[in-house]
């Protein structure tokens, strides 16, 4: 069958120089066995796959593949199967604010700002087991005296997070010295010096596309959104930069939502860099 396909790069303000996404426009009558073989063969991060929605409250229901299986929840195929779905003529309806369905529940996505921003899914925000904390510095040579802070921090993925005291520390970790599949997702943020286009700089640390890290997650940011915010420090917009060691330029906005406390927005810019039929 002929469905439209757009393959998307979400996250940066420069196309191709953010993280690539690939969205079947019209998924319906695929089955299961046939996204996945669909997402394998892309090899990207993830695929998407665009639904006619199955509650009442929502525009159109998503599902979400890597290579090798099915996510809960991810951070730039919301945004960019978002504007694909968009893009081939999708009305929200309600004006200014789009409701995909996914199996984490209904993301809400506003239109209203300068880029797209999904509202960050409740993350679950718990300590980081020692144990893990040890074997993540070890692995990654971090120095323990460079390090501020840590969470384990669950919103659909899991991600072990470790702040670090400098952007400078963040990119100065070796991601090839960590073996996969030994450790679940890394995440390292750490803070740049004041006055600096972005404020902080994030890393995630996990086998993506045949790389050894992410180029740029939504759904990480998303996360420490809220342990920011937990902890009072998401006073005000934020734009954190990510990719910058493996050559991209990702940029994730975000904000503190202003009419609704304990609520953040992850916004990014959205590019079309391919376009055409795929035939499944």
């Amino acid at each position: 069958m002929r469905r439209k396909f757009v393959q998307y790069d979400v996250f940066s303000p420069i196309p191709t120089k953010g993280n690539a996404l690939a969205v079947v426009v019209d998924g319906t009558g695929l089955t299961e066995e046939q996204m996945q073989n669909f997402a394998a063969w892309t090899n990207l991060a993830e695929t998407t796959f665009i639904f006619p929605p199955t509650v009442a409250e929502a525009d159109y229901k998503l599902r979400i593949f890597t290579p090798s299986r099915e996510m809960l929840f991810a951070g730039h195929p919301t945004l960019g199967s978002c504007s694909a779905w968009l893009h081939a003529g999708g009305v929200p309806k309600k004006t200014g604010l789009v409701r995909q369905e996914c199996a984490i529940g209904i993301v809400d996505i506003d239109l209203t700002g300068k880029v797209a921003a999904f509202i960050a899914p409740p993350t679950r925000i718990g300590e980081l087991p020692s144990s893990n904390r040890q074997a993540i510095v070890n692995a990654l040579k971090i120095s323990p005296d460079r390090i501020k802070g840590s969470a384990l921090l669950e919103n659909g993925p899991t991600w072990h997070v470790l702040e670090l005291l400098s952007a400078e520390d963040v990119l100065s970790v070796d991601s090839s010295l960590v073996r996969w599949p030994d450790f679940t997702p890394i995440g390292l943020i750490g803070p740049h010096p004041q006055g600096s286009e972005c404020q902080y700089e994030v890393r995630m640390l996990a086998p993506s596309s045949g790389m050894t890290e992410d180029p740029i997650t939504g759904s990480l940011n998303s996360a420490i959104s809220h342990w920011l915010q937990a902890q009072n420090r998401l006073n005000s917009d934020i734009v954190v930069s990510q990719g910058t060691v493996i050559n991209r330029n990702g940029r994730v906005f975000i904000k503190p939502d202003p009419n609704r406390k304990n609520r953040t927005l992850i916004g990014g810019h959205t590019h079309i860099i391919i376009e055409g039929d795929v035939y499944l």
